[in-house]
């Protein structure tokens, strides 16, 4: 993708490794700009890799930008097997330049660079109908909170009082930060438990918030799941 000079950016399960909390994942998610250019760039790279669509849709720009992901499997003897989904536009996260803007860049120990969704938009992206995902969203956020609580920037304590999902560090976090939780009540209404110390209520909450996204989610992709049976069935 470097080679090709995709802009694209690594999330699910691999962007999850990067940031601490392991998950084993058979594929490699990218979001990435759905432009003309970038499109072009991106094929040769598939090409590269060998790689050939799998079940609907095609790859096309349109697919893209309504909100479908476009699934490839890689022939290349190096990555064969390999699985790359690509999308442009997920629910409840900001378009691809803001994305792109506020990304984080690693490099790896064999001093290949990448660009990863920051954490507050890869767990926007992980808020999804799947079960697996809940659980990765708690560990995301666990382990930034052990990373920097010691001396954090008021933009992390805004992000774990907007997303932590563990009772006792969000009671502790509104405990260390009162003045911070009480102006985000009205964004998160389930800080005032943490306020309280009510560790029950706050766990209610907090699954009935998880419930609450779950159902988004899917009233998000009913249409476009309408779509891909009728795709299939042309096909």
């Amino acid at each position: 993708m470097r080679r090709h000079r995709v802009q694209c950016l690594l999330m699910g399960g691999q962007a999850c490794v990067f940031y601490g909390a392991a998950e084993f994942s058979r594929d490699t998610d990218l979001a990435i700009l759905a432009s003309d250019e970038n499109l072009t760039h991106l094929r040769s790279a598939l090409d590269e890799l060998q790689a050939d669509t799998i079940a609907v849709p095609d790859f096309e720009i349109a697919h893209l930008h309504r909100g479908h992901a476009v699934h490839f499997r890689c022939r290349h003897p190096e990555a064969a097997g390999m699985r790359v989904d690509v999308m442009s536009s997920m629910r409840g996260v900001a378009s691809f330049p803001e994305l792109w803007e506020r990304r984080t860049t690693l490099e790896t120990p064999d001093g290949i660079v990448c660009d990863l969704l920051s954490l507050p938009d890869l767990v926007l992206a992980k808020k999804t109908q799947r079960d697996k995902d809940w659980p990765m969203i708690r560990r995301l956020v666990e382990a930034h909170y052990f990373e920097f609580s010691a001396n954090p920037t008021a933009e992390q304590i805004h992000f774990w009082l907007t997303e932590l999902r563990t009772p006792s560090l969000l009671i502790e976090c509104a405990t260390r930060w009162t003045e911070d939780s009480r102006q985000q009540i009205g964004g998160r209404p389930l800080l005032q438990h943490a306020l309280a110390h009510d560790e029950s209520a706050l766990e209610s909450a907090l699954f009935a918030e998880e419930q609450a996204e779950r159902t988004l989610d899917k009233e998000y992709w009913l249409p476009l799941k309408k779509e891909l049976e009728s795709m299939r069935r042309a096909r």
